[in-house]
């Protein structure tokens, strides 16, 4: 594998800033980082970049690669995007998925193999809403049917063995702000999947998009829920129960504003930014300026800028995550964590370092990834090159000059390096 150097370059390590450093990589590794004045005398490819940013790569804690889809990972690598966490997908898909992020130009790929779902639960009414295939119906078909204890172990069990996954999705929605009724789990059943899945090493992450729901499903015991809530606003008891699981929150307001369409202005605006030709495809222009629009009637999204205003003030940890999918319409694979991180600072008050610690460092933290989210020797060399100072102004993250996973450069942007 190829080492290089990056020096006179401003530093953000994830954690704290370097006004000017150098990185040293060797063989996909993080070799050293630090001051300029301390970097070696290596016979390597040496870039000189003053006036950059160099970041960790991002990475997405949410989105979902529906059928394997071919364009997610490479698309996510071009915009800076080195680790996706996928949040529910079928046992043909996963395998798939996996060997394809052993390929270059690909972003690393983490999983939750296929969640914890019940009968006629979330989330079939919104993928048969946008896809009503024979194929898909089959696949819905073998989806997990959790009742009890032993389906639960029997289901974990399975996804260890087929799908290797790193955390479990459990899915609590009552289609409370879609003006829809759906089957959820009990109360004791979601306990029963949190306790064997934590039996067997495994977080868990859980689905709640309406104040109840999600205050139940936290009661439950879930480590982090990867949306937040638009049916009202946050209160005291959502707060509580936050904390009492110090459990983190992945909001998905970009998803969110497309769910309620609020979010369509924003939505076009990244589509149409002249920094993404080239790397998103016209149907993927024309999905993004379109919305989901199932919460039109029962939800606002400053309901959800609101909830992670006060949750944020509470001393909750905000994790950065998009809820990108092909059939998801409003989101990009890759893009919409730039929109999330710009959401992040103009709609909920984080400072662009905040913002950019949520997409590296925090979720890395929060979700036991040992080897990536911060410039630190013998992480991976998951490296995202900026022009200008994402640190105060989050509009720079989509000035991208060069992105590294593992020390392998994404060729979309060979030339700008």
């Amino acid at each position: 594998m190829s080492s290089f150097i990056i020096k006179d370059v401003r530093i953000f390590t994830g954690e704290k800033v370097i006004s000017d450093g150098y990185i040293y990589v060797k063989d996909g590794l993080i070799k050293a980082v630090g001051p300029v004045e301390g970097v070696p005398q290596a016979s390597v490819k040496t870039y000189s970049k003053p006036g950059h940013t160099l970041l960790p790569g991002f990475i997405d804690c949410h989105i979902h690669a529906d059928k394997a889809n071919p364009i997610a990972l490479p698309q996510a690598l071009r915009f800076g995007v080195t680790t996706v966490c996928d949040m529910h997908n079928e046992l043909g898909n996963v395998p798939k998925l996996h060997e394809q992020a052993l390929k270059p130009d690909t972003a690393s790929y983490k999983t939750a193999g296929a969640s914890a779902t019940v009968e006629n639960g979330w989330p079939a009414a919104v993928i048969t809403a946008l896809d009503k295939s024979e194929e898909t119906a089959a696949e819905i078909a073998a989806w997990p049917r959790l009742t009890d204890r032993q389906s639960v172990i029997d289901y974990l069990e399975w996804n260890k063995k087929e799908m290797r996954p790193d955390y479990i999705k459990l899915m609590n929605e009552s289609g409370t702000c879609m003006g829809m009724k759906l089957n959820k789990p009990s109360f004791e059943l979601q306990k029963i999947i949190v306790e064997e899945a934590n039996k067997r090493g495994y977080l868990t992450v859980a689905h709640a998009l309406s104040l109840d729901d999600a205050i139940e499903i936290l009661n439950a015991g879930v480590n982090g829920l990867t949306h937040t809530i638009c049916d009202q606003p946050p209160n005291e008891e959502l707060i509580k129960a936050y904390k009492r699981n110090n459990a983190w929150l992945n909001p998905t307001l970009s998803a969110i504003g497309s769910l309620t369409t609020e979010g369509k202005e924003i939505q076009e605006r990244f589509a149409h930014d002249k920094r993404v030709e080239g790397l998103l495809e016209a149907k993927g222009i024309a999905a993004l300026c379109s919305c989901m629009a199932f919460a039109v009637e029962h939800g606002k999204v400053e309901n959800a800028y609101e909830s992670v205003r006060q949750l944020r003030a509470a001393g909750i940890d905000i994790v950065c995550g998009s809820d990108s999918a092909g059939p998801a319409l409003g989101t990009a694979f890759g893009l919409s964590l730039h929109q999330e991180l710009y959401l992040f600072v103009h709609k909920v008050g984080m400072t662009p370092e905040e913002a950019i610690r949520s997409a590296t460092s925090l979720t890395a933290r929060r979700f036991n990834f040992a080897d990536r989210g911060r410039l630190e020797e013998g992480f991976n060399a998951d490296l995202l090159l900026v022009e200008g100072n994402p640190l105060e102004d989050i509009d720079a993250t989509l000035n991208i000059r060069g992105v590294w996973r593992e020390g392998h450069a994404c060729s979309a942007h060979v030339g700008k390096i």
